[in-house]
């Protein structure tokens, strides 16, 4: 008989919760789709206390602390920006770990420089914050639920290398 593959929120709660971690996610183009898919997953209120949808730029600065000239220099969609939402998130939620994304789903608001299924993820793990960048295709909704996929591969990732 097969094994069956575990959903990568699954693969997430188990590492939190084997080094004894608090999760925490600051959103943008997933628009709580992040955390959503996370709290699939049973038990997981003992690591994720609180999260944040951060969708316009002041919310960025105010919730998350993003500064305003990251934010005119390299705009919102850009690594600079999702490395200080990771940062700002996992100190205002007190978290272990953070998880940032901010991108474009589309179908517009895209341009040569910045396409239709841009995406920066970002991951905060006790004190080291990575930073990738995605180039996703398909419709908004498609594009969302691969940003989610892969911002909790990178998590899983960042804090084996991190910590484990």
């Amino acid at each position: 008989m097969a094994k069956k593959e575990v959903a990568i929120e699954q693969k997430l709660a188990e590492i939190l919760q084997k080094y004894n971690l608090k999760l925490t996610t600051a959103e943008s183009c997933t628009a709580g789709l992040l955390a959503g898919t996370f709290m699939n997953v049973p038990g997981v209120s003992t690591l994720y206390d609180e999260g944040y949808i951060t969708y316009a730029d002041k919310s960025k600065r105010k919730i998350l602390g993003v500064k305003k000239k990251t934010l005119k220099t390299y705009g919102a969609v850009s690594r600079q920006t999702a490395k200080q939402m990771a940062k700002g998130a996992a100190k205002a939620a007190g978290a272990d770990v953070a998880l940032s994304v901010t991108g474009i789903a589309g179908p517009d608001g895209g341009t040569p420089e910045k396409p239709v299924g841009l995406v920066y993820i970002g991951c905060f793990v006790n004190g080291t914050t990575n930073v990738i960048k995605c180039n996703f295709s398909g419709d908004r909704r498609s594009i969302r639920e691969q940003t989610v996929q892969a911002a909790m591969e990178l998590a899983v990732a960042c804090i084996a290398e991190i910590i484990g």
